[in-house]
């Protein structure tokens, strides 16, 4: 195998171990249904043990090694959180096609520690100018197959990610602009080593080959996908990079990039209306930052149009009068108290969640303490709630019907605290695994549309996540930021996974708080919960001992192979060994922290730090 001369010892031996370690192994088939059957995320790979890892000063963790390097070298340089985080999130475009990059959107959260200040940034995609709620419709009135609609021009929204990522570096960076995207620059010219995993994800693909500028780059003359350990180059990308790195964002939407989108979008089988006026008229948004308590904790992220932040504070403040610590993390206590409160938050999130220039969700309703009594005095210690129906909060301003589809997942995380104690919870993506599978000058582009109901309206009521123009899709990504009750920032976390993000986050949450698990361990922890449906427990889990129970009690079982795409970071003191501890909580010990980050074992994430 054949390395770049600029790629490190270090990320040698990780990528060694990373491509090898993943060898030969089955894949879970993607289920698509439209508006019925829950799609899973990204094709499954296999579970690699990750150890927990410690730093006096500053770290990252994300979800591929290209990346972690990038960020850590930018750390190194002088660079802070924002710097490195845009680094890692740039190189995943290169690195990471199958989840996330330019052509698609994310969410980002920021913590200055100088001024003790959160503020979230919105660079979710937009609907075209011309988009209609019947987008997704037949002429018989019947919503296209799902796979037909993530396949086509049609789901391709503006994309936002690189209009975000400018408005975060020119408020916070520190580095300049062209500096934080030279590593992918030169990585594109150079060459990044195909992993398994993205082997095994191009081969298994059924619709990438499809693409004529995909076929060209993630297959060989024969039509094979690029072979593991292939030193594989971007010339298109480096290009486009270059461009943005001197001109700024507006070389992305403006000109021959802009126009190449466009060209791309319509050309497909069934073409879209996104339009160079969309992609000119796009903006980031900076919005306030939603926060809430669970015990002695501040949890903060974004608010909508992203559902995560809200339904991973409903499911805690639903589960906050339960005393979780005394019940054992394999007990169907656990898993019955986790998965009912998962059913009442998601129940909420169906019927009230989109875009809030559009309809303005009931935030403040939906936490209030009184109408989360009432949903938590629903649940049953004898029986399953199986189906929830949402509750009927204070603020609700108009009727409408529920959309319980949610969304697939090409997604990736990024957390990021830099020697100060800055720090950057960042999850982007393309949506479903190679996004729409439209590829134009080395990049993806997103099939973020499609996490609009395809249905409009149900029995003359009107779907409150239907597509409308310039209109933002719901989302489940939730990057949180979790701090003491003086302000300190005590961890940093986010996760891939589509709509199961929400489930995912919240048990590491409570595998934290309440089970004293460190944070990888709280990551490795095997996933479970509902979202509304069945109870959904990851294959790798021991749950034998819980079924009799759950079943008895009305639980669906539902088995599911998840990568799901966790990495976080925590501060604690050099006793805890990254366990939450009380005392911890005492700023007067500040001085004392330490940095434990985690990554998910389901992917290929690295943890670096110094």
């Amino acid at each position: 195998m054949k390395w770049p001369p600029f790629f490190s010892t270090r990320l040698r031996v990780l990528a060694t171990v990373l491509t090898f370690s993943y060898s030969f192994t089955p894949l879970s088939a993607q289920v698509h249904n439209a508006q019925s059957v829950i799609p899973e995320p990204e094709m499954f790979s296999r579970i690699v043990e990750k150890k927990i890892v410690s730093s006096k000063s500053m770290m990252v963790s994300t979800a591929n090694a290209y990346a972690s390097e990038a960020a850590y070298e930018i750390l190194k340089k002088g660079g802070n959180a924002v710097d490195a985080a845009i680094a890692a999130s740039i190189m995943l475009t290169l690195t990471e096609p199958n989840a996330t990059g330019i052509g698609g959107g994310g969410f980002l959260v920021h913590f200055d520690v100088k001024n003790k200040q959160i503020k979230t940034y919105d660079g979710r995609e937009t609907a075209p100018a011309l988009a209609k709620p019947e987008r997704f419709l037949l002429a018989s009135g019947l919503p296209m197959k799902f796979e037909d609609a993530i396949t086509s021009g049609k789901s391709v929204g503006t994309p936002g990610l690189l209009k975000m990522l400018e408005q975060v570096h020119k408020a916070h960076g520190k580095l300049p602009w062209k500096k934080v995207l030279e590593p992918t620059i030169q990585q594109a010219l150079s060459g990044f080593v195909v992993s398994d995993r993205l082997h095994t994800l191009i081969q298994k693909d059924p619709y990438l080959k499809k693409n004529p500028e995909a076929r060209k780059y993630f297959y060989d003359e024969k039509g094979q996908a690029i072979q593991i350990g292939t030193l594989h180059k971007n010339p298109q990308l480096a290009k486009v990079l270059t461009q943005i790195a001197e001109q700024g964002s507006q070389a992305f939407y403006t000109g021959w990039i802009a126009k190449d989108i466009v060209t791309a979008v319509q050309m497909t089988d069934r073409p879209g209306d996104l339009s160079q006026q969309d992609l000119l008229a796009y903006q980031s948004k900076e919005r306030d930052v939603l926060c809430h308590g669970y015990r002695s904790l501040n949890i903060c992220g974004m608010p909508p149009p992203s559902s995560g932040t809200l339904a991973i504070i409903q499911m805690l403040g639903i589960l906050e009068a339960f005393p979780m610590s005394e019940y054992p993390v394999n007990s169907w206590q656990s898993v019955h108290l986790f998965s009912e409160a998962g059913r009442l938050a998601f129940a909420d999130r169906d019927e009230y969640i989109t875009d809030p220039d559009f309809v303005l969700p009931p935030i403040k309703g939906m936490l209030d303490a009184n109408y989360l009594k009432k949903r938590r005095d629903t649940i049953r210690w004898d029986q399953s709630l199986q189906n929830a129906l949402p509750g009927k909060p204070e603020g609700v301003l108009a009727e409408s019907y529920p959309d319980s589809y949610s969304e697939p997942a090409g997604t990736s995380h990024i957390s990021v605290i830099d020697s100060l104690g800055n720090a950057v919870s960042l999850t982007n993506t393309i949506e479903s695994q190679f996004g729409s599978r439209i590829m134009v000058d080395g990049f993806l582009l997103n099939n973020q549309l499609t996490d609009f109901s395809l249905i409009p309206s149900v029995d003359g009521k009107k779907v409150v996540n239907r597509v409308e123009p310039n209109k933002r899709p719901r989302s489940s990504m939730a990057p949180l930021l979790v701090f003491n009750q003086q302000g300190d920032l005590i961890m940093n976390l986010g996760s891939a996974g589509g709509s199961g993000i929400i489930n995912y986050v919240a048990k590491t949450l409570v595998a934290y708080i309440d089970w004293q698990m460190n944070i990888q361990e709280a990551i490795s922890l095997p996933n479970f919960g509902s979202r509304n449906r069945e109870t959904e427990l990851e294959q790798s889990g021991n749950w034998s001992s819980m079924l009799t129970a759950l079943k008895d009690r009305g639980h669906q079982i539902r088995y599911f192979d998840s990568p799901s795409g966790l990495h976080g970071i925590t501060r604690g003191s050099n006793i805890s060994g990254g366990k939450f501890l009380l005392q911890d909580l005492n700023p007067n010990n500040s001085k004392e922290w330490v940095l434990f980050g985690g990554a998910d074992p389901r992917r290929e994430g690295v943890v670096l730090g110094d």
